[in-house]
């Protein structure tokens, strides 16, 4: 079990939270004349409006005087208080919990008013703050604040709390980047930190039939029982020792290999990029064999085994942001939500997830622990879990930055910190130098593909579970790729109009048309139109022939190889089998 101490400490770190809210927001409000400059230098929120700001201070006032008076008297009562005894302090609790799911819907409503990266950092940090706090005021009613008496609740509550907790700071971090300079990604990262020491703590030994949730690496002397909770779903699944299917459904044939070599040192990965065959072209793609040998990701923390993730992430109730359908070109395509759990169980290998014993929608119960977690509805996942779609795929994100401890098991490639040459033919594409390598997760089930694309960047793909098919187009072959334009106010002009996989009989032709997909957040997001038709009716048999006979140099590559891709090289990838790379972007 774990000590006093250690679920003191998160409550500390909650009280910090509220302080520090209260204190910027006081400081604000009173800030007149000359103080405002020196105000917004210290804190984005002031661009939020003083009502809003008003708004959030008064909740955080109240979080921080129930921490307060909660931790002196840590030491007495086994059980936090939360004033239940006191119906006004319990009226405080609920409004203030409501007021808060306010501030965040305000918040959240900005993110659809702008792209993105121009939105006010203001209205991510105010969504950042309302949830801090919100998962401050869950905690005094979980099981993980303080030591409960042997029959003060049941695992269902822990499992409901628990997923109310985890939920409410992965939004945080995926919907809003967990904007703040005081608080923000620091703070969500080490009281998750904290909260999963707690949590291991507490399962140890607890979990279904005796068994400990955190067996994962301990030899098994019989099949292992571990929970995995979605939003609105729970599985109990037989995982002990199981690792992802290798089944490849298709697997498409190799007509140019690309070259392939043992591991170079870093001297002789820089020779090879200085002294190409052809220096017009600049270094040809390059298999690295046997590249990751010293990564625990391939050993002693096995990302092929389902129940190593699943610990890694709370028995799989961190949110992941996964693309649904074929391709991102593709009619139909969007993106979802949804827990890393229901992301393997009903996407990436349910042979692997085999065993379920049965099947529980907190519909019956999960009103009961959201009760008793006292926590309410918010607007950005209201709705039921979505039905399954047939293919989907975590792609293309920056899963270490939200998963701090799964970037632990990996290495930054000795390969990024050399100086690669520029673009071969257009140096409008080259960026300004990288302080540090860019990582991307790619993990999803067979049939996964990127189209054909370049990259801005030098790239250094690394194949940690199952096996990917590669094929590779020169730079110097653009003119003949047929690059799209801007689409719907987006440029593409890096990727190309040609479906490699119809194109060469390996799949059917998508759909064409339009329609609108509901997104997690309720409200809907235009799908991408294919165009296949397009490509059809411009490109006759001799067009058609012409693109055949581009050259090209593909590969497949194994679990432990790592591909050299050079800036400008069009690359179209194709899961086949339960694939999870790595990529690493440097210039």
């Amino acid at each position: 079990m774990p000590t006093l101490s250690q679920k003191t400490q998160l409550l500390k770190h909650c009280t910090e939270a509220a302080s520090t809210i209260y204190a910027e927001c006081t400081e604000l409000l009173s800030a007149k004349g000359q103080h405002d400059q020196v105000t917004v230098t210290r804190t984005s929120l002031v661009g939020c409006g003083p009502a809003l700001i008003d708004l959030l201070s008064r909740q955080a006032n109240i979080v921080q005087i129930i921490y307060q008076n909660n931790l002196r008297a840590i030491t007495t009562p086994p059980v936090i208080t939360t004033g239940d005894e006191n119906p006004s302090s319990q009226q405080k609790y609920d409004l203030a919990l409501k007021r808060l799911e306010d501030i965040a819907s305000v918040a959240y409503s900005k993110f659809y008013a702008y792209v993105f990266k121009d939105l006010p950092v203001c209205w991510r940090q105010l969504y950042t703050d309302a949830r801090i706090l919100n998962f401050c005021l869950i905690l005094l009613k979980s099981p993980y604040a303080v030591q409960h008496k042997a029959d003060g609740g049941s695992s269902n509550d822990a499992h409901g709390c628990l997923d109310e907790l985890v939920k409410t700071l992965d939004l945080t971090l995926v919907l809003a980047g967990a904007a703040g300079e005081r608080r923000g990604r620091r703070w969500i990262d080490k009281t998750l930190e904290l909260l999963h020491i707690i949590w291991l703590a507490e399962s140890e030994g607890q979990s279904i039939d005796g068994d400990s949730a955190a067996d994962y690496d301990r030899p098994a002397k019989r099949a292992k029982l571990v929970e995995i909770h979605g939003i609105s779903n729970m599985h109990s699944v037989h995982i002990a020792g199981a690792t992802f299917s290798t089944n490849e459904p298709f697997t498409p044939p190799v007509m140019h290999p690309v070259r392939k070599t043992e591991a170079l040192s870093i001297e002789e990965f820089q020779t090879y990029m200085d002294r190409p065959h052809d220096p017009k072209l600049g270094p040809k793609p390059l298999i690295l064999h046997n590249a990751l040998g010293e990564w625990p990701a391939l050993s002693t923390h096995p990302w092929s085994q389902p129940s190593y993730l699943l610990s890694q992430t709370f028995d799989g109730r961190r949110l992941v942001p996964v693309e649904i359908g074929r391709s991102y070109v593709d009619e139909g395509w969007g993106q979802k939500l949804i827990t890393f759990g229901e992301f393997l169980r009903k996407y990436i290998d349910p042979t692997s997830l085999a065993g379920t014993r049965g099947h529980t929608n907190p519909g019956s119960n999960g009103n009961d622990d959201k009760r008793r977690c006292e926590s309410k509805s918010s607007p950005e996942n209201s709705k039921d879990t979505p039905t399954p779609k047939p293919t989907a795929y975590l792609a293309q994100h920056q899963l270490f930055t939200q998963l701090p401890s799964l970037r632990n098991d990996i290495l930054i490639p000795d390969y990024c910190y050399t100086s690669p040459p520029p673009h071969p033919t257009d140096a409008r594409i080259d960026q300004p130098e990288l302080d540090e390598p860019l990582l991307n997760a790619w993990f999803g089930p067979p049939g996964t593909i990127s189209p054909l694309h370049n990259d801005p960047y030098h790239n250094i793909l690394t194949q940690i579970v199952g096996r990917k098919y590669v094929r590779l187009y020169s730079p110097l072959e653009t003119a003949r790729l047929a690059a799209r334009g801007k689409e719907n106010g987006v440029e593409m002009g890096n990727t190309s109009m040609l479906d490699i996989g119809v194109l060469e009989g390996w799949d059917e032709a998508p759909a064409t048309g339009s329609s609108e997909y509901d997104d997690e957040e309720g409200g809907t997001e235009a799908r991408v139109d294919n165009d296949e038709d397009l490509i059809k009716a411009t490109m006759n048999e001799k067009d058609i022939d012409a693109f055949k006979a581009v050259p090209f140099v593909d590969c497949i590559l194994e679990s432990g190889d790592a591909l050299y891709i050079p800036i400008g090289w069009w690359h179209y990838v194709r899961g086949l089998s339960v694939s999870f790379s790595v990529s690493f972007w440097w210039n």
